[in-house]
């Protein structure tokens, strides 16, 4: 079994910046994607950022250039630095976890950008 918690959200102005983080514990395999989504009020859950174990990257179009997503293999932490933050980047942030067991899911972490 995998543990996902989540930490570092809270309220900011636009323009502001937060770091998340999220620990995970439990069996994690050496090869996995460990990731970052979000959900708005009455949207669906959408990918905000991702990585692999070997480095590769992707991110959702609205938060390139803005977002950085790293991971200490070491600490199993996995990180997601925020920057130029939006109202609409205003969501409850999901870690994820990716391996060949299974998925799992974090309790999320409200993120509340202020205009």
């Amino acid at each position: 079994q995998v543990q996902l918690v989540e930490s570092g959200g809270g309220l900011v102005q636009t323009g502001g910046s937060l770091r998340l983080s999220c620990v995970a514990s439990g069996s994690i395999f050496s090869i996995n994607t460990i990731g970052w989504y979000r959900q708005a009020p009455g949207n669906q859950r959408e990918l905000v950022a991702l990585m692999g174990s070997g480095g590769y990257t992707n991110y959702a179009d609205s938060v390139k250039g803005r977002f950085t997503i790293s991971r200490d293999n070491a600490k199993n932490t996995v990180y997601l630095q925020m920057n130029s933050l939006r109202p609409e980047d205003t969501a409850v942030y999901y870690c994820n976890l990716r391996q060949a067991l299974g998925s799992y899911w974090g309790q999320g972490t409200q993120v509340t950008v202020s205009s």
